[in-house]
């Protein structure tokens, strides 16, 4: 799992790269990534799968902001970035969410 940022001075955007490792994606065969920038979308936003069996997907978002997210695994489970900026609680379960800061 992985966050990659990198600012864009033409479009001041952030480009976000969102990675989740083979080893987290538990050998799902789709993943997608939900959350505040997406309106937390189960679908609006899938993810590539590499060989490895890991996934990514690339992300613009707007600089000084904080967004939450999860990854989707196969429509069924959700699973959190470990390496994500930080972890507030979800508001309609039991777990934390993930957030980057751009």
């Amino acid at each position: 799992m992985a966050l990659y940022k990198n600012y864009l001075k033409t479009t001041k955007k952030c480009e976000v790269t969102f990675e989740l490792s083979a080893e987290a994606a538990k050998g799902a065969q789709k993943v997608w990534l939900a959350g505040d920038f997406n309106s937390w979308s189960s679908i609006d936003t899938p993810m590539k799968k590499k060989p490895d069996g890991s996934f990514s997907v690339k992300v613009k978002l707007d600089p000084g902001n904080e967004y939450q997210f999860r990854y989707l695994l196969d429509g069924k489970k959700w699973e959190n970035d470990w390496a994500a900026d930080k972890y507030i609680p979800a508001p309609f379960s039991n777990t934390d969410n993930s957030v980057v800061v751009v």
